[in-house]
């Protein structure tokens, strides 16, 4: 998997092409890695091998270009057609917590859930079928949570790069291991706190 991603971010112009393209498609194809390949090309800027401000601004353009895609399908598709092409409980799930949070927590919960596995895409497309979120806000929002997400994905690699100039693969893993960690820890805190809420007598 790293040297597959490395081949396609190989220091070329079309690396960032490709990582504009991952970033896109992860937003309603969630399978696709764009955190990991944002790491991956994050700490091949540290060796030098990508310009970081370029890595950044792809990414960016990426994620904000496929969570409007995805806003776009709940609002001019709806929730039935949305909900039948994630047929999975799981999916389901995520949607109504979506709904849910969008309700209680505002536009706000689009930064947060950026950083959530399968958040972002259960909120963008659940904010377009939401018909009390307008795109302009939509927008606003999601483009800071996309500036936000492409700077610390990139950053991860970038710092690994940089220790681990030598061994790149090291500071890969370096970067993973934090971007994982640190979606564990709050996808635990999220848990904990429906458990909470749910505990709570009416």
């Amino acid at each position: 998997m790293f040297q597959m991603m490395v081949d396609w971010v190989s220091g070329s112009n079309w690396s960032y092409v490709a990582i504009f393209a991952v970033a896109v498609i992860d937003a309603f194809f969630p399978v696709v890695p764009s955190e990991s390949m944002v790491i991956v090309a994050g700490t091949l800027a540290g060796t030098g091998d990508l310009n970081v401000f370029l890595v950044i601004l792809a990414a960016w353009a990426g994620a904000v270009t496929g969570d409007n895609i995805s806003y776009g399908i709940g609002k001019f598709a709806g929730e039935r057609t949305v909900k039948r092409l994630f047929r999975h409980p799981k999916a389901h799930r995520g949607f109504d917590w979506a709904e849910q949070q969008l309700e209680e927590r505002g536009s706000y919960i689009i930064v947060i859930a950026r950083f959530i596995p399968f958040g972002r895409t259960a909120v963008t497309f659940t904010a377009g079928y939401t018909h009390g979120l307008p795109w302009h806000r939509f927008f606003r929002y999601d483009l800071v949570a996309g500036g936000i997400w492409a700077t610390y994905a990139t950053m991860l690699g970038y710092i690994g790069g940089k220790q681990f100039e030598e061994h790149p693969w090291q500071g890969v893993l370096l970067g993973l291991g934090i971007a994982f960690g640190v979606a564990f820890i709050i996808e635990m805190v999220r848990k904990r706190r429906e458990k909470k809420v749910d505990a709570v007598p009416e």
